[in-house]
């Protein structure tokens, strides 16, 4: 499966993105979905997960609150939506596709992965 992540921009700190992630090449419906975030010199982290059905979802600390995963499995697309963005929000998100049904933080689990997109959050 291909992954094509989107929506990534500039954005002042307060305001919102929507980040969308296309799967092309056989269907997702099955797998949980996630996206993870990378800065420079720092280790690619979890920010959100959902299950094959969207039923449950999982979020780092960090976004709780602000942040909304979703998923539609007839348009093969997940999202996620970026509420009260703070710097320190600012990263390259990347989506990826697991290998079981319901989300988890490990990246090993995943196996599929987008090419990401950039967000910056100015002060």
């Amino acid at each position: 499966v291909q992954l094509q992540a989107c929506g990534g921009g500039l954005v002042q700190a307060g305001g919102s993105l929507r980040l969308s992630c296309a799967a092309s090449g056989r269907t997702v419906s099955n797998n949980a979905m996630g996206w993870f975030r990378q800065t420079p010199g720092k280790e690619r982290e979890f920010v959100a997960g959902i299950s094959w059905n969207g039923s449950i979802t999982s979020y780092s600390s960090s976004v709780k609150g602000r942040f909304t995963i979703s998923r539609d499995n007839a348009k093969n697309t997940m999202y996620l939506q970026m509420n009260s963005l703070k710097p320190d929000d600012t990263a390259v998100y990347y989506c990826a596709a697991a290998r079981t049904a319901v989300p988890t933080d490990v990246m090993n689990y995943y196996r599929s992965w987008g090419q990401g997109t950039q967000v910056t959050v100015s002060s």
